[in-house]
């Protein structure tokens, strides 16, 4: 097997050996995830209406608790299996934990770019009823240019707050939107999303290099926290700017889920230089 022809693909990750995850392991305030409120839930993308896509707006999100079929997520589950057992051999996106001192039983915490390399994961990504409804958010054609598989294993470490946008060079009047679709049970304990309703209205947020690429612990309205609880098939979908993090996996369960960013095919990118100047708290004289 090697990559699909006329698979969809955009801003691709050049191929390369598998790698480390390396950011530092350093543990989180369990307040910066102390709400233990969750969200309202839309039952598929079939159901939506104009409130629904006026409140995503609002809020900044919309949470859908039956978006995929369960045989959508064991083919998506097959998948993940198939490439982290080496069974593309042209597939190289597959990124381990550093933490962890025998090297030899890493586990798996990420794969990129797979679009090009599996038809069940391209098919999700490509799903006709999830492209409509992200064409009705931007009202444009949606084009797909970041895909990836987040596996967060026990003791799987946080993601920090922080907003999508902060990591791609678009022109700040680009509409970015994140999709994560559960694979698996995604509780308060193994580490769910969590988001601050309404901070995608408060513009690009200053972040730093700390634990990871994240808005300042401090700078954190943790009072705003609403956690995302989603059964296998679940799905969010935010805005670019909202502000988002999942805390570590406290539980004995892993926690898989697929993760896609889509923006307008009418968009612009802009320098490395220019998204700093707009997120990059260092460069803006700021402090954490």
């Amino acid at each position: 097997m090697g990559r699909l022809t006329g698979a969809l693909q955009m801003n691709k990750i050049s191929a390369a050996p598998p790698v480390l995850d390396k950011q530092p392991e350093v543990p989180h305030e369990r307040g910066l995830y102390g709400n233990r409120m969750s969200t309202e839930y839309t039952d598929n993308f079939s159901s939506c209406g104009d409130d629904d896509i006026d409140a995503f707006f609002d809020r900044g999100y919309i949470a859908f608790e039956r978006a995929f079929s369960p045989d959508q997520v064991r083919d998506a589950q097959s998948a993940i299996d198939d490439l982290i057992a080496g069974n593309n051999k042209d597939f190289r996106g597959v990124q381990y934990e550093a933490s962890l001192e025998n090297k030899d039983d890493r586990p798996v915490r990420k794969l990129m770019s797979f679009v090009e390399y599996d038809a069940r994961l391209a098919a999700l990504a490509n799903h006709a009823d999830l492209h409509a409804f992200i064409q009705r958010l931007l009202g444009d054609t949606p084009e797909l240019f970041q895909d990836m598989a987040l596996l967060k294993n026990p003791g799987g470490r946080e993601k920090p707050w922080h907003q999508d946008s902060a990591y791609f060079n678009l022109s700040m009047d680009t509409t970015v939107i994140g999709v994560w679709i559960a694979l698996d049970q995604a509780t308060l304990d193994n580490g769910c999303l969590h988001i601050l309703p309404g901070t995608h209205r408060m513009g690009p947020a200053e972040h730093f290099k700390v634990r990871d690429w994240q808005i300042c612990d401090s700078a954190v309205q943790s009072q705003l926290d609403i956690a995302v609880p989603l059964p296998p098939g679940g799905c969010l979908i935010w805005h670019g700017l909202l502000h988002h993090g999942s805390p570590t996996n406290h539980s004995s369960k892993s926690r898989r889920a697929l993760q896609f960013h889509y923006r307008p095919v009418s968009s612009n990118s802009i320098s490395t230089v220019e998204r700093m100047q707009h997120f990059g708290g260092a460069v803006r004289g700021a402090e954490c």
